[in-house]
């Protein structure tokens, strides 16, 4: 070897030194500045209640039962006094939820149950991207835990609309605990009593109690709907309120050191009402069992959430988590009891009683603590702000719109915009103060800041208002698409 070949080879090797110094140095440096950076993108966790009606939480002015974790989630950000969901049920409303969009674009516009959830191509359309799908293709990790009700054959599974875990199930209903309900008391819709006779029924030992007030019985929700893992069935023993908050902790603190999106879908206060021992106990002054079964989940999910709260506070990442929690739809109050008041009608309805919801949004040195917002939102809104924060948003196909600057009080109004239902031959419109709504008849108009509970039809006096209204409506009906089954 010469002395030229020498002195190149004398030279790479110093650079070769040099590199891997360097390398030694700034690794420390890159991965405290990765790490700056993961911390710096907010989590987004969207917690999502089943037919709770909007007059019982206590922040809402719920007398009877105690709700202080969801009013301290409250108290901590944003409470939105006209906050609505799409649809006055639980599909529909989460397709739209889940998409940023009115779930009638892409024809998801009634509710599958029972046999129809295992049906072929019903659920949410394969060509309509998921805010999981948007997030985990921005870096994050996302899981769902509870109730999907977007499709229950394999290519809607959830990890196939942008979950990376998933632990729940996928029909619109489930018991809470396994056959024969043990530490529980449950209360059963059915046609007839044992005696074949009307009225209300209860067992010997007071576990079971029949009503027959709905002339109906309970549907069959456990059948082909198992609590899985991913694919696999689960072989769960505590109740579901309890595995879902365990399932979501687990989940928070596993993936609390990069950021994540949490979709917390709990079943209650759903049917079939069943209530544990201990809670049924905390509420023995209120007399009828229906009731009293009722106000035990209520404050079951309750503390269930305080948990799922403290979580992010024990890893230490409760600064850099954006909160949404609402109600899928209002409350079927002959069902469950649970109250919408003060407002009109109920789950199903267009009425704003069933789409008028409990929601809040906290966001810690984020989000202004202590506002209530009474301008009108939508879940739809709560998807457009959640992929804005993280910078994932496509405002494009959105019909959603980022709430961030309101809540943050850089402004101190949203844009005045139309929010819109379908539910086949039930319509509806809120624009501002005023309200449009029929079923199949003529169109009525409410004024809602002076008549919550929609009882004073003011069509014939502002007849120029009304066609204003009702022109704005069949513009945006014709953008819609035929519902795909019905």
């Amino acid at each position: 070897m010469d002395s030229r070949m020498v002195g190149r080879f004398t030279f790479t090797m110093k650079c070769r030194r040099l590199f891997c110094f360097l390398s030694l140095l700034l690794a420390p440096l890159c991965a405290q500045t990765s790490s700056l950076a993961a911390e710096q993108r907010p989590n987004v966790i969207f917690i999502v209640v089943d037919d709770l009606g909007y007059g019982e939480l206590g922040c809402y002015g719920g007398k009877d039962v105690p709700t202080p974790q969801i009013d301290a989630l409250a108290a901590s950000g944003a409470r939105f006094t006209s906050g609505y969901v799409t649809a006055p049920f639980c599909a529909a409303s989460r397709a739209a939820l889940m998409t940023g969009r009115y779930q009638t674009r892409f024809g998801f516009e009634f509710n599958p149950i029972g046999a129809k959830n295992a049906a072929p191509g019903i659920g949410l359309p394969v060509a309509e991207k998921t805010v999981a799908d948007r997030l985990r293709d921005s870096g994050y990790a996302t899981g769902l835990v509870g109730k999907w009700h977007l499709g229950g054959t394999a290519e809607f599974h959830p990890q196939r609309r942008g979950f990376d875990e998933f632990f729940g199930f996928l029909h619109e209903g489930h018991y809470y605990v396994q056959p024969p309900w043990q530490g529980v008391t449950t209360w059963l819709r059915r046609k007839t009593l044992p005696d074949g006779g009307q009225g209300r029924w209860t067992s010997p030992d007071g576990r079971i109690v029949w009503s027959t007030h709905l002339g109906s019985n309970e549907p069959e929700y456990d059948t082909d709907n198992p609590l899985l893992r991913s694919s696999q069935p689960v072989d769960e023993q505590v109740n579901l309120t309890d595995a879902f908050t365990r399932e979501s902790c687990d989940f928070i603190a596993r993936h609390s050191a990069q950021p994540f999106f949490l979709y917390l879908a709990y079943n209650a206060v759903h049917s079939p009402m069943q209530a544990t021992d201990d809670y049924l106990k905390k509420f023995a002054h209120i007399k009828d069992i229906q009731r009293r079964i009722f106000a035990a989940m209520l404050a079951h999910l309750d503390d269930s959430v305080g948990k799922v709260l403290a979580q992010l506070r024990d890893s230490a990442i409760e600064e850099n988590t954006l909160i949404v929690f609402l109600s899928d739809n209002g409350g079927p109050t002959q069902e469950l009891t649970s109250s919408n008041a003060p407002l009109r009608g109920g789950k199903g309805e267009l009425w704003d009683g069933g789409i008028r919801v409990p929601f809040i949004a906290s966001w810690k040195n984020h989000i202004t603590a202590g506002q209530v917002v009474e301008a009108p939102v939508a879940s739809i809104d709560a998807t457009a702000t959640a992929l804005k924060v993280v910078g994932a948003s496509a405002e494009a196909t959105l019909d959603g719109i980022n709430l961030m600057p309101l809540l943050t009080s850089e402004t101190t109004q949203l844009p005045e915009r139309p929010l819109f239902w379908r539910v086949g031959q039930k319509n509806a419109l809120r624009l501002g103060d005023w309200k449009l709504i029929r079923d199949g008849k003529e169109w009525q108009l409410y004024d809602l800041t002076h008549d919550i509970s929609e009882t004073r039809n003011l069509a014939t006096q502002e007849p120029a208002r009304l066609q204003q209204l009702s022109a704005l409506w069949d513009k945006w009906n014709a953008e819609q698409i035929e519902p795909l089954w019905k």
